[in-house]
C-alpha cells in the first residue's frame, strides 16, 4: 500500500484522550503530521469550520451525542462547513444494526475497536485511492453504498456501466 500521508490533513474525534493518543500514534507512524483533535461534536463542527479536514476518524459514541448524528450534521446540515469530507468511524460497537445506521448516517468507512495499525491505513488508504461518488435522495446523503454491482440484478435501480444511476 503506497499511501503518503504527510500531506493530509486528520481531525480526531473523540471524548476517550486515550484512544486518541493511541490513534494518533498510528496516524504519525504512517506519516500523518497534521492531526486536529476534538472530544465533542460541537468542538469538531467548529473545527471544520475553521481549519481544512482532509479525513475525519470519528468515534461512535461522543458523552451526550454519538458519532451518526454528528455525521449526518456533518452531511447534511445547510450550513455545513464539509459536508463531502471522508468519514472513518472507529468503534467497539459493531453490530450489524450499528454499522447499517453509521451507513445509513454518511460514514464512508467503518473500523472496529480495537483496532490495529494495518485495518486504519487500510481504511485511510480506502477513502485516498478508491474515492466512492456521493449520492443525493429525498432520504439520503453521503458517499455511494453499493460498493460492487450485481451483474444478476436487472431491477429498475440497475447501475449504469459507469458506477452512476442510468436516471
Amino acid at each position: 500500500m503506497a499511501v503518503s500521508l504527510h500531506r493530509v490533513r486528520f481531525l480526531l474525534v473523540d471524548d476517550n484522550i486515550h484512544m486518541m493518543n493511541i490513534v494518533k500514534t498510528m496516524l504519525r507512524g504512517f506519516g500523518g503530521e497534521k492531526i486536529f483533535e476534538a472530544k465533542t461534536a460541537d468542538e469538531a463542527l467548529d473545527r471544520l469550520r475553521h481549519d481544512a479536514v482532509d479525513i475525519v476518524i470519528l468515534d461512535y459514541l461522543l458523552g451526550d451525542t454519538d458519532g451518526t448524528d454528528f455525521c449526518r450534521q456533518v452531511r447534511t446540515s445547510p450550513d455545513s462547513p464539509a459536508p463531502y469530507v471522508p468519514v472513518i468511524m472507529l468503534t467497539g460497537h459493531s453490530e450489524k444494526s450499528r454499522v447499517q445506521t453509521a451507513r445509513d448516517a454518511g460514514v464512508t468507512e467503518f473500523c472496529v475497536k480495537p483496532v490495529t495499525a494495518a485495518d486504519l491505513l487500510r481504511k485511510v488508504a480506502a477513502v485516498i485511492d478508491r474515492p466512492r461518488p456521493f449520492v443525493r435522495s429525498p432520504s439520503y446523503f453521503g458517499p455511494d453504498r453499493r460498493r460492487a454491482a450485481n451483474a444478476e440484478y436487472a431491477g429498475p435501480e440497475r447501475r449504469g456501466r459507469r458506477g452512476g444511476s442510468e436516471t
